[in-house]
């Protein structure tokens, strides 16, 4: 434990400098420190706004913990809820700081802006996996394994209110700015005219960087408890051993990356090419420690199956990459010259048919661990995917705060050139939060299948059996129940971006002066709109995942539940991969016309992509990824439920 611990350190120091190192940059003018004080305070504002709905479910939670299981468990529970909250909010708290001084950074040079982008980022990467690790170990070394799972529970909980009410917010807001500000009024990108344009910037930091922070922390704590549950079910002590110093390995692989990124971005090297060097150079060094120790310990099979997912993450995010970039989005934008239908039809079936090569991919990784160490093999593969994570994630955050930084520039005036060097941060950012969303959704299903086996031990379960009913209805309810949420939480964001888009009318109506320039918008009054919005429509889905395999396993019993599990997975990771890919493909379709290909902004193929974009918003920011936080929730909460009821 001395090696877990001490990686543990070594990010909290890097954590501390990474913020000292990005506070003491100059935040620019004094328009750009107002607007920058503006969207920091919505941010809060919506968080902690947030925290009031769910914490008091949260401790309603822990109290029935309490009485049928034990304090203790109750206890792992709230630290779970906690740690999940702390790691979203320090990571948005740096963020919401780093964007005006990226702006700044980006009036010197490209280097200057992504060594400050990059540097908040981290410091959302770093928090995330060290609290994540420190959360569980301590939890682990005090109660023990059998409690590691209520901890595991509580980040789940949080983080699918934080995913759904951070991504209701942040895209009914970049709706309504869209729909209002650039079809109707023909207003460019973060044009300080458009009344939404500071609770659109705020949702990125709610959304991108919050609802992120917790969905990856949930993803990473859910690995490692997966790991570590089936090694001591196989192994003993030595399997949970063995998982820590995976995880440990992979912590201290991210630290040196992201130092090493910070040395590239100071010699002002391509933003894509220090990025991707970094990722690599994680990958590279993680696997060399991986498999030294492997070789220490005489088990080189604990080192293959590593391997495995530490290749199919990768693997999954090149193939994200090329859906969402390059060709692909190139003939996707000139599918808009025949109208917003056409870029609709093309960026559905490109979603489609991204999930296939994906899913061959996850499938194939699965055979492969399975075949080498069975499910426990399984179960590595996924931590091998995420151990990484620090460094997969600093990449994804940095995406949001470099877009801030570009509307921070639009508002305050500042020369094109900035404008200029920020949107190519932005453009990559875009990408990398594509591959980011792959990421996560691969690791879902094999944490899921994990969970799935841990579920099936606890419940005695030695088989699937067919000629059941009980669990072809389980398997139909689940399948049924991804396209159920999905449909819940892309109603949540078209019911609040009404809203905004009213309010927008309104203002642009009411208040002369607005589009000349002459007067101010109500800018506080969309971000309170955005929030009420996000906040009334984020509880039942996310009370959904928890009821329901509750409600199964009462009712129709554990093979019920079972089939929930199967088709809840297969449906879910199809689904959110189509819905992550597609979302990324119009987005980037738009940002290509908006360079000054197919007639640039304001001709007919832009307005064709700003629809398309519109509707992929909800996608790819909301519905597609708290799909995986869905699956994996509702495994953990039939494994914790049932061994509540087996006392």
């Amino acid at each position: 434990m001395i090696i877990l611990f001490s990686s543990i350190v070594a990010g909290v120091a890097v954590i501390i400098y990474l913020t000292l190192n990005v506070l003491d940059k100059s935040t620019g003018n004094e328009k750009m420190d107002k607007i920058s004080r503006i969207i920091q305070s919505g941010a809060n504002s919506f968080l902690f706004q947030e925290y009031r709905v769910f914490f008091p479910i949260v401790l309603l939670i822990a109290v029935l913990f309490y009485f049928s299981a034990s304090y203790q468990d109750a206890l792992a529970f709230i630290i779970g809820a906690l740690f999940s909250v702390l790691a979203g909010y320090f990571g948005m708290m740096i963020a919401t700081r780093s964007n005006a001084r990226t702006t700044w950074g980006a009036t010197k040079s490209i280097g200057a802006a992504l060594d400050i982008a990059f540097s908040g980022g981290a410091v959302m990467g770093l928090t995330v996996s060290v609290l994540g690790l420190l959360g569980l170990s301590i939890v682990y070394l005090i109660y023990g394994i059998e409690t590691v799972s209520y901890y595991s529970l509580g980040g789940s909980f949080v983080a699918l209110f934080a995913r759904v009410g951070g991504g209701v917010y942040t895209k009914a807001a970049d709706v309504g700015a869209d729909i209002v500000g650039k079809v109707e009024a023909n207003l460019p990108e973060d044009d300080p005219r458009n009344p939404a344009v500071i609770a659109d910037n705020v949702g990125d930091n709610v959304g991108d960087v919050a609802g992120m922070g917790a969905d990856l922390y949930e993803s990473y704590v859910g690995s490692i408890f997966s790991g570590i549950a089936l090694g001591y079910a196989f192994f003993g002590e030595k399997g949970i051993v063995n998982t820590f110093y995976i995880v440990a390995f992979g912590l201290m692989a991210s630290i040196l990356s992201i130092v090493f990124v910070k040395v590239l971005s100071k010699l002002n090297t391509e933003p894509s090419l220090a990025l991707r060097s970094g990722t690599i150079l994680s990958s590279v060094v993680f696997l060399v420690l991986s498999f030294s120790y492997g070789l220490a310990e005489n088990n080189l099979s604990l080192f293959w199956v590593v391997l495995v997912g530490d290749v199919v993450g990768v693997l999954i995010g090149l193939i994200t990459e090329w859906y969402t970039s390059g060709r692909r989005v190139e003939k996707l934008a000139h599918s808009a010259t025949m109208g917003a239908a056409n870029v609709i039809i093309s960026g559905t079936a490109l979603g489609m048919e991204s999930t296939a090569i994906i899913v061959i991919l996850i499938a194939v990784g699965t055979f492969i661990s399975y075949s080498i160490s069975g499910l426990y093999g399984i179960a590595m593969a996924g931590v091998g995917m995420l151990a990484t994570l620090a460094m997969n994630l600093s990449v994804d955050a940095y995406g949001p705060i470099a877009d801030n930084a570009g509307g921070i520039a639009e508002m305050a005036g500042l020369d094109k050139s900035v404008r200029e060097t920020t949107d190519k941060l932005d453009a990559l950012g875009n990408t990398t939060a594509a591959m980011g969303k792959g990421f996560a959704i691969g690791s879902a299903a094999l944490t899921s299948l994990a969970l799935f086996a841990n579920f099936g031990s606890i419940a005695h379960v030695k088989e699937i059996q067919l000629q059941d009913p009980r669990m072809f209805i389980g398997a139909l309810i689940g399948a049924m129940l991804t396209f159920f949420f999905s449909a819940l939480t892309m109603n949540a964001v078209g019911d609040a971006a009404n809203d905004m888009v009213e309010e927008i009318r309104r203002q642009i109506r009411e208040i002369p002066g607005i589009l000349s320039g002459t007067s101010e918008p109500d800018y506080q009054n969309c971000v309170k709109i955005a929030t009420k919005g996000a906040l009334k429509r984020m509880v039942v889905p996310a009370l959904l995942a928890v009821l329901s395999p509750i409600a199964l396993l009462l009712i129709l019993g554990v093979q019920s539940v079972v089939g929930l599990l199967i088709g809840s997975t297969v449906t879910g990771v199809a689904l959110a991969i189509f819905m992550s890919n597609s979302g990324g493909a119009w987005d980037n379709a738009k940002k290509y016309v908006e360079e000054g290909h197919l007639g640039g902004k304001g001709s007919f193929a832009h307005k064709s992509t700003i629809v398309g974009d519109t509707v992929g918003d909800p996608y790819k920011d909301t519905a597609g990824p708290s799909l995986n936080i869905l699956i994996k929730l509702m495994a953990i909460t039939s494994i914790v439920f049932y061994s509540i009821m087996g006392r």
